[in-house]
């Protein structure tokens, strides 16, 4: 999980940031990207892919890597701005938002996937990022539970869309509230739900490319 660490540490660099997102695929809430720079030489052998980790360790090593960072950030862009100029232009924002916000310079960033951050720092993507980058893993695991607890805040405000337990995404439980009580602020418009039988509900995901 750090081999890319080594080899960057190895050509100079010592102040790495790896960066990723959470929350791309719901149909509600916003897209978080996360920014996290680790000491050099950081272990920590169950740090990997959020979407790997239990809900309960991804809280315990929430705490963890915000003691252990060096620095980290995040970047929140909301559902109206996704609306407005697509979810991967959002999730780039909000990427170059978590850079933006760290306390320390990164010489390299390592971003997850294939597109590039819109900021002046050398980058490298890293395909299935988090999980070959600790510090990619790290990054989706700070930007899971920020966004977890963004969307349990909304669930108190639209609670019967039932957020705390499906965080926005399209669960037959979500489509059957969205049939009942149509769509709130914090739904993605974009993504063209329909307010039809639940399980003819269409989403249009062609902007995420």
């Amino acid at each position: 999980m750090n081999r890319f660490e080594k080899e960057a540490y190895q050509k100079g660099c010592r102040i790495i940031a790896g960066v990723d997102e959470a929350g791309r695929g719901p149909l509600a809430g916003p897209v978080v990207a996360a920014a996290v720079i680790l000491p050099p030489g950081y272990e920590n052998n169950n740090v990997k892919d959020s979407k790997r980790v239990p809900e309960n360790h991804r809280e315990k090593l929430y705490e963890i890597l915000q003691e252990d960072a060096l620095s980290f950030a995040i970047g929140v862009v909301e559902a109206c701005v996704i609306d407005e100029i697509n979810i991967l232009q959002a999730t780039l924002l909000a990427m170059k938002e978590a850079v933006e916000n760290l306390q320390l310079v990164p010489d390299i960033i390592f971003v997850d996937g294939n597109k590039r951050i819109p900021v002046g720092h050398t980058q490298r993507t890293i395909v299935n990022g988090d999980n070959l980058s600790i510090s990619i893993a790290a990054a989706s695991i700070i930007a899971k539970v920020s966004r977890d607890r963004i969307m349990e805040m909304y669930h108190r405000q639209f609670p019967q869309y039932n957020f705390a337990r499906n965080k926005g995404y399209g669960t037959s439980e979500h489509r059957e509230a969205i049939h009942r009580y149509g769509v709130c602020k914090i739904h993605r418009k974009s993504f063209q739900l329909k307010k039809t039988r639940p399980a003819n509900i269409e989403f249009d995901f062609s902007q995420d490319v």
